[in-house]
């Protein structure tokens, strides 16, 4: 197949590049820096820095639309909002917008979305036909949707993908906690009871391959893995697989002044259970937390 892909030279993009192109693909990767297409994604690979350099008569059978700035890299300014808004609203729009234009429509359109589309709801368990609760990541989530939403409209097989926290080597959140647990500053955040659904990066990796070959697949899915756990539960198995202790507790007021509303990706959390997935019997690779994190750091 012919795959043009967004995001392909992020934390999960570039591991998707790599199966792809495996499997003997052309993939063509849409990135503001071209020039690190090759080095992170391949060497076979094609890239461009705008879909304006797509001419109409351009063929792809699937787009795969992984773009978006890292959620959790600054504070929530309106400035930085808006940088959240583009890298994932404002492409996906544009791809519609190319969409709209070929001659010949790509079969299926792979998008990415995230769980905090859900909101912060405590310890009810929720999956993909779940209500929201209303904030700032919710509207982004549900933006970003129903923008991708719009590919169906040309008779293209639309996935979404609500993926949850990534865990995996040479980068994610867990390399970010790493050094703090190891110099033995590591702790719960806030209370720790709030969930924390995550996900391997292979098994994300899996599912997006699986979409984008399964004629069926269609709809909302949750991109978590079967088990997800408190963070309390997250930083006692992080220390004990760096056998360190975990013992200083991150301040929920100290988290509130430094971070303002961001501190809500922290402080709050969902408890989220794939179960579309799981009704189609895929078989995850990494199943408990446990084992997702001696991988990714062993």
């Amino acid at each position: 197949m012919n795959i043009l892909i967004t995001g392909g030279t992020g934390f999960i993009g570039r591991i998707v590049c790599q199966k792809l192109a495996g499997q003997g693909h052309d993939l063509t990767v849409l990135s503001r820096n071209p020039s690190r297409v090759k080095s992170f994604c391949g060497p076979n690979i094609s890239a461009i820095n705008s879909l304006t350099e797509l001419t109409a008569e351009r063929k792809f059978d699937a787009i795969i639309n992984l773009a978006g700035e890292p959620i959790a890299d600054a504070r929530w300014t309106p400035a930085r909002k808006k940088i959240l808004r583009e890298s994932r609203i404002g492409v996906t729009n544009e791809l519609i917008e190319f969409i709209s234009r070929t001659q010949i429509k790509p079969e299926v359109l792979v998008s990415g979305s995230a769980i905090g589309y859900y909101g912060n709801q405590g310890d009810v368990s929720l999956n993909e036909h779940s209500g929201f609760v209303d904030d700032f990541s919710h509207r982004l989530c549900a933006e970003w949707e129903q923008s991708a939403q719009r590919a169906a409209d040309f008779g293209i097989r639309v996935c979404i993908l609500r993926t949850g926290l990534v865990i995996g080597p040479e980068g994610g959140f867990v390399q970010r906690m790493v050094t703090p647990f190891r110099l033995g500053l590591g702790g719960r955040i806030g209370n720790g009871r709030q969930w924390m659904s995550w996900i391997h990066r292979n098994d994300l990796v899996a599912m997006i391959d699986t979409m984008l070959h399964s004629e069926g697949a269609n709809g909302i899915y949750n991109g978590t893995a079967p088990n997800p756990v408190t963070n309390r539960e997250f930083t006692a198995t992080l220390a004990k697989i760096l056998n360190r202790p975990a013992i200083i507790p991150v301040p929920t007021l100290a988290l509130k002044v430094i971070l303002g509303e961001m501190s809500e990706l922290l402080l709050g959390g969902q408890k989220v259970l794939p179960n579309r997935w799981a009704a189609e019997n895929y078989n995850f690779r990494f199943k408990t937390l446990d084992s997702a994190l001696k991988d990714t750091l062993n």
